[in-house]
């Protein structure tokens, strides 16, 4: 017993000091880019800040698509947070009404319509085969559109075939923005945050950036799970490796992701990942891990950044005007610059007030994410029980059988356990005592777990918002 305590021991010693420091949740948006985008607030640090003398490139078009289906209920403030951001270019936005029976698409129309500085617009959905002459921008205006996809066609999931359908409309309406900011219908954004992802997009030369929005927190439920969801996410993909353009780590949020337009040529449009349920990591793997042939395409310099050719081991002083104050090594260039990061303004409207609710959420996925693998399922039940189970049941059962060492044991991996996942529950605005409860709550994911792979054994698939999507090893 005591060495499956020691080992259980050993892996929180591995998560706590060699696994990207996940936990400290350190990786956030910077406040503001100013001017040359060397000034920043305390303790962020860009991979290549600008020199000051660089003067301040024209700020990008962006066109955001927002999927929405049966949304009326949380519309109201996500769209209003849209329509009234503080962006200093060009931004269009595009609502993708997915076959809603709530009315989804007419608020929308309504809300829009309330902005005096909003000039609703129409986008035909049907014929998109050859580009249309771009619309002259109207001075202050912001354009706003709403339509309906095509029918969803076989091998694609809802929530893709609406975005992409929503880029292609857009950009044959309005011409190629340099970023396409893609955002869901239950998110409310803080009115400067578009600005800054952009900034940070193009004075730390990401391809995508993407935030992990502050997930509603109230009920018991919510308090119980909703950190401990943060935790895993980070875990599985601890965010500093994502941000690492020397690891092959990829990961994205769904719920807000600012994507340069060229890289989502690149890969292929949305449709690369049109049968993913975890779209949003698929679509980050898909940018940071770039195709033989497209290896040494690069950003437009326009635009802010440039991306360095990855066929060639010096820089040249003309690619950009990106100047890294250190020259980055050859292999550390074969992944493409992405960034995943957390957020305390940007939020989700999306209540998740009984166990059920929040279980669904865990099981539409969970046996995705294992690629459909029994294998794989075994193992995330074994190492389940060893990091979250073993250490209470050592530290209380050595009390109870006497053994010290095997409390001693079990008592500081529990102990590990709470600190690692403190600066979460802080985050959160809740109790350092929920940490204690860490095993328990882990127990019900891992129960979820197992559910999301018996629905799928049974033929269930993936539900989401009405519809049921075969799933497929």
């Amino acid at each position: 017993m005591n060495a499956i305590a020691l080992l259980s021991l050993l892996i929180w010693v591995v998560l706590l000091f060699f696994w990207g420091r996940f936990w400290c949740g350190t990786e956030r948006l910077p406040a503001r880019v100013r001017s040359a985008g060397v000034d920043r607030d305390r303790g962020s640090i860009l991979d290549h800040p600008l020199p000051i003398e660089c003067p301040e490139p024209a700020d990008p078009s962006i066109i955001a698509v927002i999927p929405a289906r049966n949304e009326a209920a949380v519309l109201p403030e996500a769209l209003r947070s849209i329509l009234s951001q503080r962006y200093r270019g060009r931004l269009r936005v595009v609502l993708v009404d997915d076959g809603s029976t709530d009315g989804t698409g007419e608020l929308a129309r309504k809300l829009a319509g309330s902005f005096s500085d909003v000039r609703l617009v129409t986008i035909d959905d049907h014929d998109l085969g050859d580009r249309v002459q771009p619309t002259a921008p109207h001075a202050n205006t912001l354009e706003f559109a709403v339509m309906s996809p095509p029918p969803l066609p076989q091998g694609w999931t809802g929530k893709l075939w609406a975005l992409d359908r929503g880029i292609a409309a857009a950009r044959s309406h309005w011409g190629d923005p340099d970023y396409v900011w893609l955002t869901d219908a239950d998110i409310a954004h803080p009115p400067d945050n578009l600005q800054r992802l952009v900034d940070h997009a193009r004075h730390d030369r990401r391809e995508l950036v993407s935030l992990m929005v502050r997930l509603r927190c109230q009920s018991l439920w919510e308090r119980l799970m909703v950190p401990a969801f943060i935790f895993f996410f980070q875990k599985l993909y601890p965010f500093p490796w994502v941000n690492d353009p020397g690891k092959a780590m990829a990961a994205a949020a769904g719920g807000c992701i600012l994507i340069h337009t060229a890289a989502l040529d690149r890969i292929g449009g949305i449709g690369c990942v049109r049968e993913a349920l975890i779209d949003d990591c698929a679509l980050a793997s898909a940018v940071k891990h770039p195709k033989p042939d497209s290896v040494s395409a690069t950003m437009n310099s326009t635009d802010g950044f440039a991306k360095p050719p990855t066929d060639s081991p010096t820089d040249s002083p003309t690619d950009s005007p990106v100047k890294p104050q250190t020259k980055p090594q050859a292999d550390r260039r074969s992944y493409r610059r992405i960034w995943l990061g957390l957020s305390r303004s940007t939020h989700s409207l999306r209540p998740y007030d009984s166990l059920a609710s929040l279980w669904d959420m865990v099981a539409r996925t969970a046996y995705t994410q294992l690629n459909y693998s029994p294998i794989l399922l075994a193992g995330t039940i074994l190492g389940m029980i060893l990091v979250y189970l073993v250490p209470p049941f050592s530290a209380i059962g050595g009390l109870v059988w006497q053994m010290p060492s095997l409390a001693i044991i079990g008592g500081l991996t529990w102990i590990g356990m709470v600190v690692a996942y403190r600066p979460t529950l802080r985050s959160y605005e809740q109790p350092t005592i929920l940490g204690v409860f860490l095993p328990a709550i882990a127990s019900i994911y891992l129960l979820a777990t197992i559910n999301s792979a018996w629905r799928h054994w049974r033929g269930r698939g993936g539900a989401w918002k009405g519809r049921t999507y075969a799933q497929h090893p």
